[in-house]
Formats: structure tokens, sequence, C-alpha cells
């Protein structure tokens, strides 16, 4: 049983922080809603409050940094920013809570002066906690889970705005399932997440062939904390990147315009020889490429800042499945002579028992990622690379561009069912769905 923290008002309350509404745009720009308008909780007790006292359609939003159509409604945009920042925190357990607000990129340098530091983040840390660890957002290594792993307890509102404190002591099954819940049974509003001590990272990056690199891979993923590549596409090289725990001094110096302009010179370069023809330009340009390192604190070198705006597909397939996997696809674009210079991306990422993720079950997975300036269509690129994907047994990233519905859905993920079951029963109206929402689960009404 569900035990209710907080019985929410039900007075027919005005808020004054629902105002009306303005378009709205996820970061790359390729997703626009129309909502009627937004609220900005204040409180956990004013949001629950609303929930209780209003009807209609629902979505939270946090930084807009999904690419799928998470977002989209034509109801109430329910904006998490107000709830933010460092709630509390042991130094005994090594554990801290933040409101589901609060910004990756804010949680580093807090945590270091509480004396901790988070296991592992993604590349980008834009993100909300809430909207990072409702997509099961993850970082790279063999060791790691997604980030919902390292969650410890949770506070959801509800649709009907009861305010529940959920750990996996207390319901096992509604923990499992709303760690990752792509924001389908209410609204999270603070996490505890077990973490470290905080520790320095150091980074090294360099060139090799994509193929020596696959071949080596997972003796290097077992060597390094992390170790991921970056396939050149028309080309026989990728950009390895390792990185390890070490006491040496801090040694990360910005890049220098003249390095950043260096670099989008090349790229302008690449873009001007037809794909069919690109690969030795491109091998010629990485071979050129000099190795480089750097050394700062782990939230520091494990995040980057990235200004050029994409979208983007991610799928995760059994290690075994993941070599071959990508080199279908760079054999494809090649094949087809597709005109993409993004690098791909590649990684492993350890399994956990949330009931959603990329790497729930019993096996660790590669992640796979392609992506595809903003300015540009991306879609007859991801059309043409998904199935590859699905050939492998891939499970997509709920925040990156996919096209798979429940029937696909039940057969990846083994507790799908069972999350069904909980969603239904948190939200017997569908409050918290949307078109692509009722999609993923299979919901006509």
């Amino acid at each position: 049983m569900l035990a209710i923290l907080y019985g929410a008002t039900r007075s027919a309350s005005a808020f004054s922080s629902t105002k009306p509404s303005v378009p709205w745009r996820n970061w790359s720009g390729g997703v626009v809603a129309f909502p009627k308008a937004r609220f900005s909780a204040t409180s956990e007790e004013q949001l629950a409050d609303f929930m209780a006292s209003t009807n209609g359609a629902v979505r939270p939003v946090g930084s807009g940094h999904s690419f799928s159509p998470l977002v989209p409604t034509d109801g109430h945009l329910i904006v998490i920013d107000q709830l933010a920042g460092l709630l509390d925190h042991d130094s005994k357990t090594l554990t801290a809570t933040f409101g589901a607000g609060t910004r990756l990129g804010d949680i580093g340098r807090v945590l270091e002066a509480a004396g901790q530091a988070m296991f592992n983040l993604p590349d980008i840390d834009r993100q909300t906690l809430a909207g990072a660890t409702a997509t099961a957002t993850h970082g790279t290594g063999i060791a790691f889970k997604c980030l919902s792993g390292y969650v410890n307890r949770l506070r959801l509102v509800t649709p009907s705005g009861d305010l529940l404190d959920v750990d996996a002591a207390s319901d096992p099954d509604l923990f499992n399932a709303a760690r990752v819940s792509v924001g389908a049974l209410g609204i999270v509003t603070r996490m505890s997440l077990r973490n470290r001590l905080p520790f320095r990272l150091k980074q090294k990056s360099w060139v090799e062939k994509t193929e020596d690199l696959l071949d080596a891979f997972d003796e290097h993923a077992a060597v390094y904390r992390h170790f991921e590549i970056f396939p050149l596409t028309h080309s026989d090289y990728a950009i390895a990147l390792s990185t390890e725990e070490t006491d040496d001094p801090v040694k990360n110096p910005p890049a220098t315009p003249e390095e950043e302009a260096a670099f989008d010179e090349a790229m302008r370069g690449w873009m001007a020889v037809a794909p069919g023809e690109r690969r030795p330009l491109v091998n010629a340009l990485a071979e050129q490429i000099e190795p480089s390192e750097r050394i700062d604190a782990s939230y520091k070198i494990l995040t980057n800042i990235r200004n050029s705006r994409f979208n983007e597909m991610e799928y995760s397939v059994p290690i075994a499945a993941g070599a071959p996997c990508i080199k279908e696809i760079l054999k494809t674009i090649s094949d087809k002579k597709i005109d993409v210079v993004f690098p791909l991306e590649y990684r492993y990422v350890s399994r956990d028992d949330t009931w959603l993720s990329m790497s729930s079950g019993h096996e660790d997975h590669a992640s796979i990622s392609i992506h595809r300036t903003a300015s540009q269509d991306y879609r007859p690129y991801f059309d043409l690379i998904e199935p590859i994907f699905w050939k492998y047994g891939g499970r997509p990233h709920w925040g990156k561009i996919h096209s798979l519905g429940a029937d696909q859905l039940s057969k990846l993920y083994p507790e799908f069912e069972r999350f069904l079951e909980i969603r239904a029963s948190l939200d017997p109206q569908g409050r918290m769905l949307n078109d692509h929402l009722r999609k993923l689960f299979g919901v006509t009404t």
C-alpha cells in the first residue's frame, strides 16, 4: 500500500502563478507545444493543492533537453524550477536530497562543499534532476548505472494531489517504476541520491583506427573508470576518451579561440566535399589531431558545454551486439553516402533494477548515439538507421528521438506491463498523458 505523506487541500484555489501561456520549444527547437497555461509551484504543498483542485491534462517540464515529445500538451505545463537546491545531506551515509528542479550543472559545486560527489554524470548537465532520471539519462562506464540507479528515495505528487514519499522499503514496485517514469506517474518534487567522497579525474583523448578501438574496447572499458569512443563518419578513425581517478594537480585550461576556430574550419571543409569523396580528407585531418589531457574535479571533467544545437537518437543494445551494430551503422552511412559530419558516440552502461531504463535487467548494455544538427531535417537519416538498432535488440533512450510504441516496447522490457498497471492506478483519468505517451503505453482512450 502507498503511504500518503500529505493529503492536499481540495479547495478550488486561485493560483497566481497560472498565467496565459506562450508557445514552448525544446532545447533543439524541434519540438513545439501550445499549452493552455504554465504553473510554477513555489512549494510541494502548493503543487499538490493545484493537482487536487484542478482537472485536465498536465505535463511536467524541466530544461526541455529531451528531443522526444515528452512535454507537449494543450493543458498545463508544470514548471518545477522553484523546487530546486540542496535540501539535506548526511556526511555519514554520503547521501544528499535535492529539489527535483535542480539542474545537474548546479549540483557538483554544492555537493563538493558538502564533502560529497555524484558517482557519475552525463555528457551534458543542463537537464533537471527530475528530467534526467525520468528518462534514464546516463553517463559512461561499465561499472556505473544510469542516474536513476543512484536514487534511494523520492517524493511524488500524484495526479490526484497526494504527496508520497517512496523508497525501496516502503513500496519497491512504485520505487522501481517511479525512478524512470517519463513523467507518467505524477510529478517528482525531490530526490535523495547516494554519493561518494569528492574525487579528481584525469581525462585523455587520442585518435585511433575505429576497428582497433572496437577490438580493444572491452579491455579499455575494464581498465579505465570511463571509456568511450566517437567514430568519425566517412572515416576510418575515431576519437577515444579515457578517464581515470587521479591525485595529480588540476590542469584544465579552456580551449583557445584559435583551437575552436580551427575545428570549425575543419568541419566546414568536410561539409564542402561530397560524402562519397570525404573519407581521404577526414582521415588526413583525423591523423593530425594531437592527444590531449586534462585534470579537474570529477563534475568538471564528466560534463561538457554543447553550444551547437542538434537532435539525437540513442539506443542501447546488449554488449555482445554493440560492435556489430555500430559497424553496420557506419557502413550504412558510408554506403548510402549520408551527408552527416557529427561523430557517433559509443559507450557501456551498467545494468540496473529500475523497470524502464535502457539497461534494466540482467545484462550490461552498449549505448550508441547518432546526431543531426538542429538546422537539418533529421528524419531521413534517423529513419534509415533506426531499424539497425531494432535488428540488434535495441532499447530507445526515452529522451531521444525514436518511433517505437507499446507493442514493440512491451517485448523489450520484462516489467512493462507492471509499469502500465501502476500508471493506470495512479492516473486513471490519464491527466499525465499526451499523444506521445499514449503511443508508448498503448492508451487509446
